[in-house]
């Protein structure tokens, strides 16, 4: 029914994350009927040059389009603390508080043996030269199956170092009722417990 491009745009929109048939078909349709040619050939060589020019920082792994990222770069930063993210994406987060002042490492991903996904897999090699010079590792993962499991196996490898190691406490975000949180969230938030 599409013509073949089009269909191959719908297609190439579905493999973006959060991107059902409806939604892409929704996109591809608005790019060819409202938006102007010259906006489609600025969005693709957009496309084109975020392949071309954005790699990873040689230090701390997070995207960038300079040779060293930005938050490594910048002198006013505390490089003795270190935060330990899975994602590019957890450094965002992170950011968009404005109350984090320290460096961060990203793993590019957590150990996840369903998918193959070992240690090996990760910048855990740049990490270890990194924890030489600092006094904190704060370890950032989620709190699913595999990035508790990611946060043990940094745990022991880090531990003999002299550093302190924390963990994000974990447990009910702010306003939640009681009835409503699960059990993993509930003991997360009695052993995260502070004093009153």
């Amino acid at each position: 029914m599409y013509p073949s491009i089009l269909k191959k745009i719908i297609e190439d929109f579905q493999k973006l994350p959060g991107i059902g048939e409806k939604t892409a078909e929704r996109l591809a349709l608005h790019l060819i009927t409202q938006t102007n040619q010259e906006d489609i050939i600025e969005f693709s060589d957009h496309l084109k040059r975020l392949k071309d020019e954005i790699k990873f920082c040689p230090r701390c792994h997070m995207i960038t389009d300079q040779d060293l990222c930005s938050i490594c770069s910048n002198p006013a930063r505390d490089h003795e603390t270190l935060m330990v993210v899975a994602d590019a994406k957890d450094v965002f987060v992170m950011e968009k508080m404005k109350t984090y002042d320290g460096t961060y490492h990203v793993l590019g991903g957590v150990i996840d043996f369903s998918r193959g996904i070992t240690d090996k897999d990760l910048t855990i090699d740049t990490l270890s030269e990194r924890v030489k010079s600092i006094k904190e590792m704060i370890i950032a993962t989620s709190g699913t199956v595999e990035g508790e499991m990611t946060a043990k196996y940094l745990k022991s490898l880090f531990s003999d170092q002299d550093i302190s190691i924390t963990r994000l406490a974990y447990g009910l975000p702010v306003g939640t009722d009681l009835k409503y949180a699960d059990e993993l969230t509930l003991s997360k938030a009695v052993e995260n417990r502070l004093k009153y």
